[in-house]
């Protein structure tokens, strides 16, 4: 099965269509006045659909097994064809685009079976998804051209001992967003220096900074509160959402100390100075986060 631990739940929705077609006046009237002989078709074929959702991963080997919180079947009667609709959704890690289909291919198997004793021309058709929500599809793009930096914070690499992992594993972690990093730099964890940093970054028209390390407990570890004398505007769900993300996967995440928010209109978000750290930042945080620049471009035009 694919590996989807690293993702965060979110409400999924997806309705599935199949198309039901008979061949003749008579059968539909037998649907729509419930003397079919094998029982009412259209509460039965809904049944199976939910009792099919619910099976989906006990048939398909590589479905993860999801909460399924809802599922609705809809039926529609034009002329000799019956249109099926069927939704599921979940708050889950995955979607649930999968199951819908499968239910909705159920219904369909199950009126058929239940009107071809009464008409040997029914013939099932289309069945496809119509519409899915939530995960990646319903991610919007940040706006083109994000001036974005990364700054080491860290005493001895900056001194030339060690080698930086975290900068680099956040570069290579939004490039799969798009993402180019124009500047990349490696400083000494000092308040000044940080916050002379930063400063610069705003001045130079850069939009988002992400820096990495400093965020120990150790009272040299300076990088949340150097940046944080610095925010306009803090965005506390940040780093909630981060700390909440590692605490599911590292109980020690507990002691994460995060800064995020705005300097002007500057985004800074502080990261641990680990690659597992910043893998779970990036993975927690992204591309939702980017959403604050599409609210920033829609305030500029309003």
């Amino acid at each position: 099965m694919v590996d989807i631990t690293h993702k965060t739940n979110t409400l999924r929705i997806a309705t599935a269509q199949a198309i039901v077609q008979v061949s003749k006046p008579e059968t539909v009237e037998a649907i729509q006045n419930r003397t079919v002989p094998k029982g009412d078709v259209f509460e039965m074929a809904k049944a199976a659909g939910f009792l099919a959702v619910k099976k989906t991963p006990d048939l398909l080997p590589d479905c993860h097994p999801i909460p399924v919180e809802y599922t609705g079947v809809q039926y529609r009667i034009e002329g000799l064809t019956i249109v099926i609709e069927l939704t599921v959704k979940t708050i889950y890690k995955t979607g649930v685009e999968v199951e819908a289909m499968h239910g909705a291919s159920v219904v369909a198997l199950t009126m058929y079976d239940m009107l071809k004793p009464i008409d040997k021309g029914v013939e099932i058709r289309n069945i496809r998804l119509l519409e899915k929500k939530g995960g990646k599809s319903d991610r919007k793009a940040a706006p083109e051209g994000l001036k974005v930096a990364v700054v080491v914070c860290s005493d001895s690499i900056s001194k030339g001992i060690g080698e930086d992992r975290s900068g680099k594993k956040i570069i290579e972690k939004l490039a799969a967003f798009s993402l180019e990093v124009g500047d990349y730099s490696i400083i000494a964890d000092d308040r000044a220096g940080i916050q002379s940093k930063l400063l610069s970054l705003q001045s130079a028209g850069y939009n988002m900074v992400l820096l990495t390390g400093g965020t120990g407990l150790s009272p040299r570890d300076v990088t949340p509160e150097a940046v944080s004398e610095l925010l306009d505007r803090e965005i506390p769900g940040i780093a909630e959402t981060a700390r909440h993300y590692g605490q599911e996967r590292v109980p020690t995440s507990m002691l994460s100390r995060s800064a995020a928010g705005f300097i002007g209109e500057m985004l800074v978000i502080t990261m641990p100075g680990s690659t597992g750290g910043v893998t779970e930042y990036i993975d927690a945080l992204f591309p939702h986060v980017l959403h604050v620049f599409n609210v920033l471009e829609g305030k500029k035009h309003d």
